[in-house]
């Protein structure tokens, strides 16, 4: 049994001492993989490609590149209305996942490095609060 205790502990202090040496925004993009899985990848899918003309991509998205404010209030806030992304047209609905406001920013930093986007610094907890309706 001590064994078998010693065995396991070693590939648990192994994975916590790799996760120390990620930076803030890896951590974060980490949790909100997570996130995504549980809350986005059924519209937008596991590559961020979207559906197109149904669900935008967020996967290369010019819409998410140069509306940041806007795509945090619409994971925050839900989205109604048309939006342009990538030059094609979507008019639905996104409704409000009920996300916390640092589950929000772990999320929108996960979707803007991944599939090959690159979208600026950090989103913290404290730019999603500061975003309002």
């Amino acid at each position: 049994m001590k064994q078998l205790c010693i065995f396991l502990a070693i590939p648990v202090m192994l994975i916590g001492f790799s996760f120390e040496q990620f930076s803030d925004l890896d951590k974060s993009a980490l949790r909100g993989k997570v996130i995504y899985t549980d809350f986005c990848v059924t519209c937008h899918l596991a590559n961020g490609k979207g559906t197109e003309k149904i669900f935008p991509p967020l996967a290369k998205s010019d819409y998410l590149k140069n509306q940041q404010t806007e795509s945090i209030k619409s994971v925050k806030y839900g989205q109604k209305g048309k939006i342009i992304v990538n030059g094609i047209a979507y008019n639905g609905t996104m409704p409000s996942a009920g996300l916390e406001d640092d589950e929000i920013a772990d999320v929108i930093n996960y979707i803007n490095h991944s599939w090959g986007n690159n979208y600026g610094k950090m989103v913290t907890k404290e730019q999603v609060q500061s975003i309002k309706k």
